[in-house]
């Protein structure tokens, strides 16, 4: 069955990546952003690929730049595709536009989210994300993601 999947890349080679990925007809969406002129991963290292899992696997995991697909021991964890379409829905011309209400918040400012599935959330502001820690929070959301697909499986074995 088709689902979306991250595909870790080697490092720098997220649009050669794309690249191979949209020449051979595979659906490959790589988040941009543009940072003092110039175009960037949203997700330096990862991208997201929809493939047919087990069926496309090998042809992914073994294309040009590819590291690794994501996962774990049970295997790829297939991302839900509203998480792509949120993604998306914060492209202007795309690239990712990170909507800034108001003015600037400074250190210690109480903030609150105002779009997406955290809207109404309130919080200190400590700092902007840096790539490596966008990185971190997709990958935690894997992960997290990831644990639920096997306690579904999981309860679904101890109701059988």
């Amino acid at each position: 069955m088709k689902s979306w999947f991250v595909v870790n890349t080697k490092p720098k080679k997220e649009f050669q990546v794309e690249k191979i990925f949209i020449e051979a007809s595979i659906p490959v969406y790589n988040p941009k952003y543009c940072h003092e002129g110039q175009i960037k991963p949203f997700f330096p290292g990862y991208e997201f690929v929809y493939f047919d899992y087990p069926h496309q696997y090998r042809l992914i995991r073994y294309t040009r730049g590819v590291k690794r697909v994501v996962g774990n021991s049970e295997g790829p964890i297939p991302i839900e595709e509203k998480v792509i379409h949120e993604i998306k829905a914060r492209e202007i011309n795309g690239l990712i536009e990170l909507n800034k209400y108001g003015q600037e918040p400074q250190l210690e400012d109480e903030i609150e989210v105002m779009e997406g599935p955290f809207k109404g959330l309130r919080g200190i502001f400590k700092k902007e994300l840096s790539d490596q820690e966008r990185v971190l929070i997709l990958l935690n959301y894997i992960t997290y993601q990831g644990k639920l697909i096997i306690e579904k499986k999981k309860l679904k074995k101890v109701l059988k």
